[in-house]
């Protein structure tokens, strides 16, 4: 194998460990997201779930798989069908934006 063939096998694998690490989080990824797209969408997901923390939010339970969150400001917004990446990433910064605005929990 020659150092190009593992470069790209390296990105390959950087990829889908982003993905997985998205789909975890309950965040829809279709397969067609560019890897720089991928890796801005888990940096923006990583923000909004850094203020949750820093407003005394639940990850655990503050999150896209939860039924009944404890407060829906701390649940990160779904991805539209068909919703381009970067519209998405927009639209999870204006909500981490509102999110620091929100009243913070009582501990």
């Amino acid at each position: 194998m020659d150092r190009y063939d593992e470069e790209a096998e390296q990105r390959s694998a950087a990829v889908v460990e982003v993905a997985a690490r998205l789909r975890t989080r309950g965040i829809t990824v279709t397969g067609a997201e560019r890897p720089e797209e991928l890796a801005d969408l888990l940096s923006a997901v990583e923000r909004f779930e850094a203020a949750v923390e820093a407003h005394g939010g639940d990850l655990m339970v503050d999150d896209l798989k939860s039924a009944q969150p404890d407060d829906r400001h701390f649940v990160v917004p779904r991805r539209g069908h068909g919703e381009a990446v970067r519209a998405y990433i927009g639209r999870i910064d204006e909500a981490t934006a509102r999110l620091r605005r929100h009243p913070r929990q009582p501990d």
